[in-house]
Order: C-alpha cells, then sequence, then structure tokens
C-alpha cells in the first residue's frame, strides 16, 4: 500500500513538472508569438524599410548648373564635362604623397597640380575625394584603368566644370564658383534648400554666379541602388532625375563690355552705363579684370597671390566697390539742387576771380585763372569752382546731404549682385557717427566748402554717379538699376523676367532740370568736352571732372611728375544721349590719369557710338584711347557686329538655345575650388582735398 502511495505521489510530481514545463513552453510561444506578431504587424514597415537601407543606397544626383547669357544671347558662362583623377586620403594605403608619386608615373601630375591639391585638402576633410588632375585624356584614363587595383582610394570621375568662354570680359559681372566652405555649409544646413544640395560641392562666390545661385542650381536627384554588402552598387533600382539650373540672361552688351575693357588699356578705373528709362545696366566694367577661368580647377598659390596681392587690386568690383570723389561732375547736381531749394536762380551770376575767400582761408580756381561773372550755365560749361564754393557754403552741408540722398549718392543703389558699397556723403549726423574725438565730430564750416565742387569728405561710386546722371536725363525719375533680365527654363526656354522695382519720380519741377541739361549740352558744345565730341551724329550732354587723389596745399602747385602714380588726379565723365531723348546714361573714372576730359571723356564717346550708331572704333583708335592720346575718333570706326569678341564667339550665341551639358547618371556634379575673393580688399578711397578742375 506504500508502495503504491508512493508511484502515485510520484506520479503526480511528474504531472505537475510536466505541466509546468508545458506551462513554460506554452508561455514561450506565446511569447515567440506575439513577438513575431509584433515585428511582423506592428513593426513591419518600419524593418521593412531597415531591411531595404541595408540592401540599398539612395544617391544625390547634382543637377547640371545654369548657363549665362548676354541680352544679346552670347555665352558668358557654360559647363563642360570631363574626366578627373581623385584621390580619397582616408582609403589610400600608403602615404598620399607616394601614391601621387606612384600615379605620376601614368599620368601627369606637375607640380602646380601638386601645390592645388595640396591647397584643397587643407580646406577638405579627410574622407572626401580631392582631384589632383582634371580633364585627363582619354589615354590617360585608360592608363589609369589598367592600374587602378594598385591604387585603392584612388578613382576616375566625370565631373562638369564651369567654363567662362571670354576669359576676363565682364568677370565681375559674372564672377564664378567654388568649393563650399564650412561657413557656407553650416547655413546651407539650417536653410530650407539643405535637402537640394545634398551632393553638392561647389557654389556662386562672385557677381551673378552668387547673387543667383538658386536659380542657377537647379533641383537635385536621387538614384535609389542595390548595393553589396561591401557597399559596391550593383543595379539601380529607381531613380529621380535632376533638373538643370534655369538660364539668366543679363541686361549686358558684352561686345559693349569688351570695347570698353579695351579702352582702358592698362589704366584702372570704371565704368557703368545705363539705359535711364529703365534701369538697365548695358556695360559694368571694372578694370583691371581677372580670368574667372584660373578657379576652376581651384587656383593654384602662385596665381592667387599674383591676384591678391597685386598693387592693381584686379580682384576688386571697382564699379560696385570703388569709391572715389566725384569733382566737377558733381556740380550739375549742386546747381540743381540750388535751384530746387530756392537759393538762386539761373540768372545769378557770382564774379569768378580765380580764388574765394572763407576767413583768411583762400580756396583756388583753375589754377587761379579766374572766369570772370558766370551764371548758373556758363559755371557748368566753364566749370567755375568759384561758383560752387559759394553756392556750398550757402547751402549748408546738411542741406546737400537731404537733396542729394536720393538721387542715390552715398546710398545702397539696390542693384541685383551683392557687395555694393554706400561710400560717404557727409552730414553732421554722419560725422558725429564716424569719428570717436569730440573735436574730431564737430563740423566746421570750412569743410562744407570744398563739398560743392564734389572734394572734400565725398567718396561715391561710379555706379551711384552714373544712376544720379540717369535720374536726371529721364527728367528726375529714378529707376533701380539691375544687371538681370530674366531666367530662361532650360526645357521649355520659357522666359521669367525678374521683378522690376516701381521708377520713384523724385519730384524735381521740369524747367529746373531743363536748365541743367542744356548747361550739360553746352559742356559738349563749347566747354570741356567740346573736342571729344567733334563730329558726332548725335548730340549729347555731359560733364568732365578731375578729382584729387591725395591733399595738395593750398599754397602747392600741383604737378604730376613730382607725385607717386597712385597720387595723381583721377580723370571722371559722367554723361548721357541723345540729350533729347536719352537712351544711354554713363560714369566713368579713370585712376590717377588726369584731367577728365583726356582720359574719360573719350571713352563715353567710344561708348555712345557704339550704342547709338554701331560704331566700333578702329584699332588705331583703340591704341590711342588707351594712352589718352585721343580726342575725336582717330582711323575708320567699323561695324559692331563685324567685330568677333573671340575666335568662335559665333558658336557662343548660336548655343543660347541649347540646354546645358549633360553629365553621366549618379556622377557628382564639380567645379572649382578657389580661394575667396574679396577678403581684406577695401574700397577705393581718396582723402579729402579741396581742389577740382575740369
Amino acid at each position: 500500500m506504500t508502495q503504491l502511495r508512493d508511484i502515485e505521489s510520484d506520479l503526480a510530481q511528474f504531472r505537475l513538472r510536466v505541466l509546468v514545463v508545458a506551462g513554460v513552453v506554452l508561455f514561450a510561444f506565446v511569447l515567440l508569438l506575439a513577438r513575431l506578431v509584433y515585428l511582423q504587424v506592428w513593426r513591419h514597415e518600419a524593418l521593412d524599410q531597415q531591411a531595404e537601407t541595408n540592401r540599398t543606397a539612395i544617391v544625390p544626383v547634382v543637377p547640371n548648373r545654369g548657363l549665362i547669357f548676354d541680352r544679346n544671347g552670347v555665352v558668358l558662362a557654360t559647363n563642360y564635362s570631363a574626366y578627373t583623377l581623385e584621390i580619397t586620403p582616408s582609403l589610400v594605403a600608403q602615404s598620399v604623397d607616394q601614391t601621387i608619386d606612384e600615379l605620376a608615373q601614368l599620368v601627369s601630375i606637375d607640380q602646380r597640380d601638386r601645390k592645388r591639391f595640396r591647397k584643397l585638402r587643407e580646406e577638405s576633410r579627410n574622407f572626401e575625394s580631392i582631384i589632383i588632375r582634371s580633364r585627363l585624356s582619354d589615354e590617360e584614363v585608360a592608363r589609369f584603368a589598367a592600374q587602378s587595383f594598385r591604387f585603392p582610394g584612388v578613382e576616375i570621375k566625370a565631373r562638369l566644370f564651369r567654363n567662362y568662354p571670354l576669359g576676363e570680359t565682364a568677370s565681375h559681372v559674372v564672377g564664378y564658383i567654388g568649393r563650399i566652405n564650412q561657413a557656407e555649409k553650416e547655413r546651407l544646413e539650417e536653410s530650407p534648400d539643405a535637402a537640394n544640395y545634398r551632393g553638392t560641392e561647389h557654389i556662386g562666390k562672385l557677381g551673378v554666379e552668387q547673387a543667383f545661385e538658386q536659380a542657377l542650381h537647379g533641383t537635385t536627384g536621387v538614384d535609389r541602388v542595390e548595393q553589396s554588402a561591401s557597399g559596391r552598387a550593383v543595379r539601380r533600382l529607381a531613380s529621380s532625375p535632376p533638373a538643370p539650373g534655369h538660364s539668366v540672361v543679363l541686361s549686358i552688351d558684352v561686345r559693349l563690355q569688351k570695347m570698353v575693357e579695351d579702352l582702358f588699356g592698362e589704366r584702372r578705373g570704371a565704368l557703368v552705363a545705363l539705359d535711364p528709362k529703365t534701369g538697365e545696366v548695358l556695360a559694368f566694367v571694372s578694370k583691371p579684370t581677372f580670368d574667372p577661368n584660373l578657379f576652376v580647377d581651384g587656383i593654384d598659390v602662385e596665381s592667387w597671390q599674383a591676384l591678391n596681392e597685386s598693387l592693381d587690386r584686379p580682384l576688386l568690383n571697382r564699379a560696385l566697390r570703388g569709391t572715389y570723389p566725384p569733382g566737377s561732375t558733381y556740380k550739375p547736381f549742386m546747381a540743381l539742387a540750388a535751384l530746387e531749394l530756392g537759393r538762386r536762380s539761373p540768372q545769378t551770376v557770382v564774379n569768378d576771380p580765380g580764388f574765394w575767400m572763407f576767413g583768411n582761408h583762400r580756396f583756388r580756381s583753375h589754377g587761379d585763372e579766374g572766369l570772370g561773372s558766370v551764371d548758373m550755365y556758363r559755371s557748368i560749361v566753364k566749370s567755375s569752382n568759384v561758383y560752387y564754393y559759394s553756392l556750398a557754403n550757402e547751402l549748408g552741408v546738411d542741406a546737400m546731404h537731404d537733396f542729394m540722398r536720393p538721387l542715390g549718392f552715398g546710398q545702397i543703389t539696390g542693384i541685383d549682385i551683392p557687395g555694393e558699397v554706400r561710400g560717404v556723403l557727409p552730414s553732421q549726423e554722419w560725422k558725429r557717427n564716424t569719428f570717436k574725438r569730440p573735436e574730431q565730430q564737430r563740423w566746421y564750416a570750412g569743410e562744407t566748402i570744398s563739398l560743392g565742387i564734389g572734394q572734400g569728405y565725398n567718396t561715391f561710386t561710379m555706379l551711384q554717379l552714373a544712376l544720379a546722371t540717369a535720374t536726371v536725363a529721364n527728367g528726375g525719375t529714378r529707376h533701380t538699376p539691375r544687371l538681370v533680365l530674366a531666367t530662361r527654363d532650360p526645357v521649355s526656354q520659357a522666359r521669367t523676367a525678374t521683378q522690376v522695382a516701381a521708377p520713384q519720380p523724385l519730384g524735381y519741377k521740369p524747367e529746373h532740370v531743363a536748365v541743367i541739361r542744356d548747361a550739360l549740352v553746352g559742356v559738349t558744345q563749347e566747354g570741356t568736352s567740346a573736342r571729344v565730341f567733334a563730329g558726332a551724329g548725335y548730340l549729347s550732354a555731359g560733364k568732365t571732372g578731375t578729382a584729387q587723389a591725395v591733399t595738395i596745399g593750398q599754397k602747392e602747385k600741383y604737378d604730376a611728375r613730382k607725385l607717386e602714380e597712385h597720387e595723381r588726379d583721377h580723370a571722371l565723365y559722367m554723361a548721357y544721349a541723345p540729350a533729347t531723348d536719352p537712351k544711354i546714361a554713363l560714369a566713368v573714372v579713370v585712376e590717377n590719369a588726369g584731367f577728365g576730359a583726356q582720359h574719360a571723356a573719350p571713352i563715353a564717346r567710344r561708348v555712345f557710338d557704339y550704342w547709338l550708331m554701331g560704331q566700333y572704333p578702329s584699332e588705331q583708335d583703340i591704341a590711342a584711347s588707351q594712352k589718352g592720346e585721343a580726342a575725336a575718333p582717330l582711323g575708320t570706326p567699323r561695324r559692331a557686329v563685324d567685330v568677333p569678341l573671340l575666335p568662335g564667339t559665333a558658336d557662343l550665341a548660336r548655343s543660347a538655345t541649347t540646354s546645358p551639358v549633360p553629365v553621366p547618371a549618379r556622377v557628382p556634379v564639380a567645379a572649382p575650388a578657389p580661394v575667396p575673393v574679396g577678403a581684406g580688399v577695401t574700397p577705393v578711397a581718396a582723402e579729402r582735398s579741396e581742389r577740382s578742375r575740369p
């Protein structure tokens, strides 16, 4: 009996154990089932995406950059595809320098390539691909391909490069593109365009390339590719193609632009020409220029030093950032202020004995040569300093400031490229805010006198002077200057005009404007620029100016031979034509050249001949103008349409309706990686003086 009870007890324990084990097994299966439901139902989409991510990769496809054209369809910036040899330092098995030495046995790698690579490497991260050679020939590609197994971390890529077919012509307007630096990268990452710049390595750095970056860049596409365990792409699964950037159509006439640049020769200076009725910029010249193609592959150290350290400062956009005293070109605006403010009538006569006394200080005029009795007309035509010394004293600095400000002097004009400077339109408030010491903050009456002849603290850009000239030519209505007319879709070729600001009437009385315009015509007929415009097939209006670059004492005689070249007077001219129905207005300065009538006005004459009569100066005339030895044109002018920009220019013009150059799928679009331009470059500054000559 006891034995039976033991057996039953053992069976009960066994059944209990079986039941516990069965419960554990069942519980485990429940857990597995719950996990299965969780993974297959609740986490299905997330896990499926994760698995797909492990199997596939999303590769950004950078769009083709839009082209840039002048108003006549001439290509100023385009693209070309080329093979590049690139090194990713983090993937190189041996030292980078040793790798380059071995690569040099297969492809040509010179010292310039090595220096550029080192500079780019300093600016890049270790895992980024860096170009050691660009534009490889087919033979070089084949030689490397046969030996590529020897060079881990080195590969050949097809990249898209920016090209500026006309080289230095209009380089300050067009600008260039460069490698995205860290500050720009951080700014992009915080912007709504962050996704659109995935895979993009370069961005507009200057001029229109920078100002219209968003339109030119386009929309980045994506490729979804299947990859192996090692990360090697196997096949493309899906693709969303990129949308190429829009083309940009400028208002400038690049043939006119090149003509003016040629007329400057080796001289420094700037010229801005506008359509006074629309604000369109017809020419925007800064001399000297630079070749933006130097930056395409990443500028080498020697070229960068030559540009950045040159005393001529070719990287400075003088039309936008160079500031100069306007000299006698300021006098017509002073006369208009006198009329509008009711301080003088056109018939008011002032005696000009060749000097003007203020207290015991003698302000000189025309080398102490007097003009006798002068009214407003004669004061402009003969450029009387005495007339405007006394007028400035009557008006006062603040009244002059308040009148000149709406004309654009000392103001941001609103032109559609970045980097514009204000210059200085002085006032008592300006001086208080500019200087630190109390004795420097005080405005002295004697400081007002020089302002009347465009000297003293006055410093303006040629863009501001051209805009003020265009406003007077347009009867007192001011248009915001603009360089870009429209953008164009690369597929449909549909043009979208850029937004234009409404014109701003300044409220001048027509009879007052007429007095100034009549006097400006007199300058070209009987005044300081009469010789230059002799025989012109149109009637123009203008005013010469010669402004000091450094102060010359009142008891000293100006002698250019005793001064360093950069200390000599600037030559200026402002003008518009035709006089009765202006179609073009301009301002030009030739730095340290001397008289405005000798060096600046001849350039304006040839601009008008081109724009109004379709004439291009002869080679003889260009050579003479470069030396300041030409007044009226020399030789027989050529038809502008017959003068080529460069060999092959006709092909550039015909390509205006073509789409950008395609790039192989999934190959990043690349462009130059230059050193940033503009750092540490300051505008041209002119010191105060009290002398101005016509």
